[in-house]
């Protein structure tokens, strides 16, 4: 397939089936050439971060409104300005080949709209881009109501701002390794040989930052479970657990299993239970064990109930990785912005108090109890934490005395990019609030 028509495609599934952008790519995989695929991915990506700007941009140019029937024009035509504005792409190239598309899509009338469009663009991207500040949909690059609801939990400082122009950066690849069996110096020296460019992460001791993402099998002692891809943020979990030789743990909607094979890098010798809701997704949690050489018990089942899967034997510590709004990540999951809704806050707010509530009682009396998510929302994290404790008369709010993320009412938050320069690298953006049982 011709590899700006399956970035159209792609588009599709998301923009218009709800689908999410790995799932999209996957579907055509046995279509595209292996050598589009690191384009078509990047254009994906790209465009789906910057929809809400490339949609104003489109609407200034053209005069009437697509048909909905027709939306894989306007997706095409998308396309043809992040190529124009963000990629590498030669203007004439990108144009010319942005417009043979429209013989693909089996929509010739469309060639003249598609190369006006673009053409118009590059005439008018002065007076364009001086309207995007007067959009705030534009100048963020985020749906209104995510502008405001990530306004609302950051105003001091402008934090806000900051988030939302974050959360429009490329992601590093991050690293994990397995300290035990090879120093981290040690391992930076063998990416340098192999001319992968790196360096150490500044909060956890496992943690590298790559330069420039590389393919997983190029990546010394990877295949041998040593090294695993990780954030950095999402790598301070384990850490903050703190597991203990022979205790029983319970890491809570476990999927895809990084936060589980760092508990048991931590320490191996634990009784580790390894719960998600979905089959389908403990499937990935065991290729990582596989890989690593460790093992915990999986159970598919929903943490709402544990009446359904608990064995009445107490938890010594509980790791809550709660379902959230993900908002933290938008920078990795760009089309998060698209798929999230605003009335999906409400639920998960009340999910997370749920199984809250529902694991509590399975942790004995002196464990601990991590709550974290990936989100950068109030309501989500600090707030979700205090109305924990006034309703949990046993639970007891421990201090996360460490060099990052920002002191909140109840556990400490991470924004996104904090520990990067310039906008390169640094964590994604978390949560964690520390409970002991008293």
């Amino acid at each position: 397939m011709n590899s700006r028509l399956a970035v159209v495609k792609v588009l599709s599934q998301v923009t218009l089936n709800g689908r999410n952008l790995p799932d999209a790519i996957a579907h055509y995989s046995d279509v595209i050439d292996e050598n589009d695929r690191s384009f078509i991915q990047a254009m994906s990506y790209g465009v789906i971060r910057f929809y809400p700007r490339l949609q104003f941009i489109a609407k200034q140019l053209i005069s009437k409104p697509l048909k909905t029937k027709d939306q894989d024009v306007l997706l095409l035509i998308l396309s043809g300005l992040y190529q124009l504005i963000e990629m590498r792409v030669p203007d004439h190239a990108a144009v010319s080949e942005t417009v043979k598309v429209t013989k693909a899509l089996k929509k010739p009338w469309s060639k003249n709209l598609v190369n006006a469009v673009l053409r118009n663009y590059q005439r008018q991207a002065a007076t364009i881009n001086n309207k995007l500040d007067k959009n705030a949909e534009a100048k963020y690059a985020h749906p209104y109501w995510w502008i405001k609801l990530i306004k609302t939990s950051w105003q001091e400082n402008d934090r806000w701002q900051k988030i939302l122009n974050a959360n429009n950066i490329n992601p590093p690849m991050t690293l994990r390794i397995n300290t035990r069996h090879i120093e981290r110096e040690n391992y930076l020296t063998q990416l340098k040989q192999l001319d992968i460019t790196a360096s150490a992460g500044k909060y956890s001791a496992d943690a590298i930052y790559l330069d420039k993402p590389v393919p997983v099998n190029v990546l010394p002692l990877f295949n041998e479970g040593k090294v695993s891809v990780q954030d950095e943020a999402a790598q301070l979990a384990a850490v903050l657990l703190n597991p203990q030789k022979g205790e029983r743990i319970l890491d809570a909607c476990a999927a895809p299993g990084g936060k589980t094979i760092h508990l048991l890098e931590q320490e191996s010798d634990i009784e580790l239970t390894a719960l998600d809701i979905e089959e389908s997704r403990l499937q990935k949690i065991q290729e990582n064990l596989n890989r690593t050489g460790f093992k915990a018990k999986l159970l598919a089942a929903n943490a709402f109930e544990p009446v359904s899967w608990w064995d009445n034997k107490m938890f010594d510590r509980i790791l809550l990785d709660a379902p959230c709004s993900a908002s933290g990540v938008i920078r990795r999951h760009p089309d998060i912005k698209l798929l999230r809704q605003e009335h999906d806050i409400a639920k998960l707010v009340h999910d997370q108090a749920q199984i809250l509530n529902a694991l509590w009682p399975l942790l004995k009396p002196g464990g601990m109890l991590l709550y974290a998510t990936c989100s950068v929302i109030a309501e989500e994290n600090t707030l979700q934490i205090q109305h924990f404790l006034q309703q949990q008369t046993d639970a007891a709010l421990q201090p996360i005395n460490t060099d990052w993320g920002l002191q909140q009412a109840a556990g400490k938050q991470i924004l996104p990019g904090e520990g990067g320069i310039d906008g390169k690298n640094g964590m994604d953006g978390f949560f964690y609030a520390l409970i002991q049982k008293q």
